[in-house]
């Protein structure tokens, strides 16, 4: 919702509005997309949600991360979009004994720095995607080789090829593939990586795990279209009722 949407619903001042929406977007509660001057829920109250036993995309995508880190006994992350971040929202891992943690669950870097943020991002509308290659320059300034033309090749790549894979690019000896977790429409709701060190990276054990992740990222994807339409029927049928 715009901002004057917003005051009009909530029958409060303009500024006292812009006032109590910052303050919820500092915490993560609500986000604010710069382009389209959109304010909506933020990632943040994922914790709340799980806490009220509602819906929530990790407790959805758990089983997935568990399955995953199972059969590769490497790390699996679980990634979203937060404005122009990508905030890690579960992390599972593996037995192999050297671990890849090079993400905290509630850890953010830049849509498109990572194999998770990558796929986030070249997921998203066209429009968002020039906007954060045009404006977010100066987030990406402590990750070198991600500068803008960097990055829209990497975003080629990996529309063409269906997964990110970063090859060390922000640990040297780590790598990591991506793929997104996408709605009906093909943007990307979430994204699931592997991560492990680049010896566990060679071209045949990486195509076996993109195809792991991508039959996974397919099934949260329907499991989540579900949950939503099955949510949105809900909502329709109490309204109806609530008319009569």
């Amino acid at each position: 919702m715009r901002l004057a949407d917003v005051t009009a619903v909530v029958d409060l001042g303009k500024a006292t509005v812009h006032r109590l929406l910052g303050a919820l977007t500092e915490v993560g509660f609500v986000e604010f997309d710069d382009g389209s001057k959109l304010y909506r829920l933020g990632y943040g109250l994922f914790s709340l949600a799980a806490a009220a036993q509602q819906f929530s995309i990790v407790e959805q995508a758990r089983p997935s991360l568990v399955r995953l880190a199972a059969a590769t006994e490497d790390t699996v992350y679980l990634s979203v979009r937060e404005g122009d971040q990508a905030l890690c929202v579960d992390r599972c891992t593996g037995k192999f004994p050297i671990r890849t943690l090079t993400l905290d669950v509630g850890d953010r870097r830049p849509l498109g720095v990572g194999a998770g943020s990558l796929a986030l991002l070249a997921f998203q509308p066209e429009g968002d995607i020039d906007r954060i290659l045009r404006d977010d320059h100066a987030a990406r300034q402590g990750f070198s080789g991600f500068d803008a033309d960097g990055l829209r090749a990497m975003v080629r790549a990996t529309l063409r090829d269906g997964y990110a894979f970063n090859g060390g690019r922000i640990v040297s000896a780590m790598a990591a593939v991506g793929v997104p977790v996408k709605d009906h429409d093909g943007r990307a709701l979430a994204a699931l990586s592997i991560a492990a060190i680049r010896e566990r990276m060679g071209p045949a054990r990486i195509s076996e795990l993109v195809g792991m992740l991508q039959q996974e990222a397919e099934e949260l994807g329907r499991s989540l279209d579900q949950r939503g339409q099955t949510r949105t029927e809900a909502g329709q049928n109490k309204v109806t009722e609530e008319q009569f």
